[in-house]
């Protein structure tokens, strides 16, 4: 009899990593699923195990780590789907800010990867899904923290796939646009972002159309099911783009027409050069 397949979930509370949870437990593969709301496994379910998960802390990600493998020896797959977003402007978004974005989005994606490689190494397979975003490929106006840290993933996708092959290890980088059900307390705005700044108007227009697109965005449930048929394939699509025909194509033109058109269009299209009254 197969031993079942185990896979690892960071920020498997809510949004598309808990949508992606499900989908590996749904096609009977064992997950061990971590989030900082998370109590000491207190699921029911038969292929699902909850444990408590702050990426952003070493000691968490260790301790994680120590007791998913006490739960199940090997580790067939990691989905780093642990993120924060912090909307504000570059002027206006801290250091502080920036910081936490991108220890929640960036460096608690290489903790994660630094404990599951040892045991994938050993057995001379896994399968590594990160989940970046169209905004790793391109940037809009004041998601600049956001942008940056999943900017930062398509790179480091890069180099850890060229490396680890030898080892039977595949990479892939998932870029969602919109999708709706975020949770409220991942979305973050930059405190000195207030109605006395001087970007109040163009931010506020900004943050209408990003709540507008979420709003209407893909079903979460079907983004997790795409993840689970790549990371069954006998080769894993390096790049696993999921999203509506428009941001495809603003992806298309961001690589193709000059920065000056493109930049353009994204400010018309967010009101980035809207002025306060």
């Amino acid at each position: 009899m197969q031993e079942k397949k185990t896979v690892w979930v960071t920020g498997a509370s809510s949004g598309l990593g808990k949508a992606t949870a499900q989908a590996f437990a749904d096609a009977g593969w064992l997950v061990i699923g971590g989030a900082r709301s998370f109590a000491e496994n207190t699921s029911d379910e038969e292929n699902f195990v909850r444990l408590p998960l702050d990426v952003t802390s070493p000691e968490s990600c260790k301790t994680f780590a120590e007791k998913a493998m006490a739960i199940s020896g090997r580790v067939d797959a990691l989905v780093c789907a642990a993120a924060v977003l912090v909307l504000g402007s570059c002027e206006h978004t801290s250091c502080e800010e920036y910081s936490r974005v991108m220890e929640t989005n960036f460096v608690g994606t290489t903790r994660m990867v630094q404990y599951a490689l040892p045991m994938m190494r050993q057995q001379n397979s896994g399968r590594i899904i990160l989940f970046s975003s169209i905004n790793g490929l391109l940037g809009i106006p004041f998601q600049s923290a956001y942008t940056a840290s999943k900017h930062a993933m398509e790179g480091y996708a890069e180099c850890l796939a060229m490396e680890t092959r030898r080892f039977g290890i595949q990479v892939c980088l998932v870029e969602p646009g919109d999708h709706r059900g975020g949770s409220d307390h991942t979305r973050l705005h930059a405190t000195a972002e207030d109605n006395q700044s001087i970007y109040h108007a163009a931010y506020e227009s900004a943050c209408a159309a990003i709540h507008r697109d979420e709003s209407g965005g893909l079903l979460p449930d079907a983004l997790g099911r795409k993840v689970v048929r790549n990371a069954q394939r006998r080769h894993m699509r390096f790049r696993l783009r999921v999203a509506k025909f428009d941001q495809h194509l603003a992806v298309w033109l961001h690589r193709y027409l000059p920065n000056g058109v493109n930049s353009l269009i994204l400010r018309n299209y967010y009101g980035a050069d809207k002025a306060n009254h």
